[in-house]
């Protein structure tokens, strides 16, 4: 097990990191923040760019000839139904997430545009904005990255690593094996801290959760610390059975839960209020979204630039931190779909769902916002906190918080288990069924990244982490793409 040199040199380095984080929290924080500084400032545009260019190019490989193409042999059929298919697509992706930000984000950009920009434009503004960064661009990084692994895989019989598409293509050579290695341990490394990041969001909203109810005035470190102790301990038995098993349970159960929030506050709300916000979001994200993909705000200033830095660049590079993870684990239970079903699934399924979940949970934040019963000062103090002063406004709160908090601790612990599966394939050379002692120790190298970032006590400090791991990756996946158009092209001759 430990003479394979990438999983060595992976091991080092993310425990490197991760001690780093635990000893000197703030030194690690620091150099992350000056280098996302240094990165958004000079290449801002090529970010905005290259996610834009992955969206064009999946929309035309879904409507060319390509898109009748199988992710297998011509007769295979999918190994999941179509809703567990999703349901594990998107807890993998973005369920934690979605919990924490549902209010928060919405909340955060109507008072900025409100403030800053045009206060009429604050409520469309703010639910655009939030759906931009969720929506299609997300998701073009996770089905771009996660199409060129299944097509490989499945259609050429290559390992699923990120290094099998450059073998593949261009041979195993003096220059191909040590880069493809380079991408490997590149890719290690960005999951790992990327996964590490939502751990800890998901912790903080926890830990929020089980304050708000049990009336504690502050959630304070042991909490904290409690809490994580027994995510811990809850995912580590998912990693030893079969993740078909294992996943398609969790994230069935925690998304059930999520929906059923988002139904109940629906229909307890002001629901021709949210109904409208939705109906409205749909059109301007339909008719904007291309034109959003190019937007740098160059020329409105300061304040509007680190905005758009610290929340639309941050979020592109987040997704790109978790492409290989998402992209490995979406490609893994994929195989048997065509390339067309592929991307209208990954693209179009995850972004009506986001703007449906940020239209009720947005909406519903203005509106309390406008009746005084949502305080834009506790919002702006404490991000974390945001979704349970939401719920405090509306009837059975003890109740919808329980199930907030049982949602988002289910989202992390499928996170968890699927990246410590990604982690163990890449580890192992493309093994589609790593050991359960190899997925076991990532389990507990993730919980020490994780504790890292949680000992950091800042989402703003977990995004730039996160967004340090991410910049490779921006040509990484430029290089996937070349790969895959390259065989694609090749095998349209053949």
């Amino acid at each position: 097990m430990f003479r394979n040199p990438l999983l060595l040199c992976a091991l080092a380095l993310t425990v490197f990191v991760a001690g780093w984080g635990i000893l000197d929290t703030a030194g690690l924080a620091g150099m992350a923040a000056r280098y996302v500084h240094t990165l958004f400032k000079s290449r801002g545009w090529f970010i905005m760019l290259t996610t834009s260019t992955l969206l064009l190019v999946s929309i035309w490989l879904a409507l060319s000839p390509y898109g009748r193409l199988r992710l297998g042999g011509e007769d295979e059929t999918p190994e999941f139904s179509t809703a567990s298919w999703l349901t594990m697509m998107f807890a993998a992706g973005m369920g934690v997430g979605l919990l924490f930000y549902g209010a928060a984000e919405p909340a955060s950009h109507f008072f900025f545009i409100a403030d800053k920009i045009e206060p009429r434009l604050a409520p469309a503004g703010a639910l655009f904005i939030s759906n931009f960064h969720w929506g299609l661009h997300a998701w073009a990084i996770y089905g771009l990255t996660s199409l060129v692994i299944a097509y490989f895989g499945f259609r050429k019989g290559t390992p699923q690593l990120i290094s099998a598409p450059v073998h593949e293509v261009f041979g195993r050579n003096s220059w191909t094996r040590p880069l493809g290695w380079f991408l490997d341990l590149l890719a290690i490394y960005a999951i790992a801290i990327g996964l590490s990041g939502s751990v800890a969001m998901g912790v903080f909203q926890v830990q929020y959760g089980v304050a708000s109810l049990f009336s504690l005035d502050s959630p304070g470190m042991p909490l904290t610390l409690s809490i994580f102790a027994v995510l811990c301990i809850a995912y580590t038995l998912p990693l030893t059975v079969d993740l078909g098993r294992g996943m398609a349970r969790l994230s069935n159960a925690a998304l059930i839960i999520a929906i059923g929030l988002m139904v109940f506050l629906l229909l307890a709300g002001p629901t021709y209020f949210m109904m409208n916000g939705i109906v409205g979001a749909i059109g301007t994200y339909a008719f904007g979204v291309l034109q959003q993909g190019f937007r740098t705000y160059t020329f409105l200033g300061d304040e509007v630039i680190d905005w758009f830095g610290s929340w639309t660049l941050n979020y592109m590079v987040w997704w790109l931190a978790w492409a290989p993870f998402v992209g490995v684990f979406i490609a893994r239970i994929s195989r048997g779909r065509t390339i067309r079903e592929f991307l209208a699934g990954v693209l179009l399924a995850p972004t009506l769902f986001c703007i449906f979940w940020f239209g009720v949970f947005g909406s519903l934040a203005f509106f309390l916002k406008g009746t005084g019963r949502l305080d834009s000062q506790a919002v702006a103090e404490n991000i974390n906190q945001t979704t349970f002063l939401l719920l405090e406004a509306m009837p059975l709160s003890p109740l919808t918080t329980a199930a907030t908090v049982v949602a988002a601790f289910l989202f992390v612990v499928t996170s968890v288990v699927s990246a410590a599966f990604v982690l163990s394939m890449f580890s192992t050379g493309g093994d589609p069924s790593p050991p359960v002692k190899i997925k076991l120790i990532w389990g507990i190298i993730l919980g020490l990244l994780g504790l890292a970032m949680i000992l950091s006590d800042s989402v703003k400090a977990v995004r730039q982490i996160i967004a340090m791991s991410a910049g490779p990756f921006v040509f990484i996946v430029l290089l996937l793409l070349v790969c895959l158009l390259k065989a694609l092209k090749k095998e349209n001759r053949g």
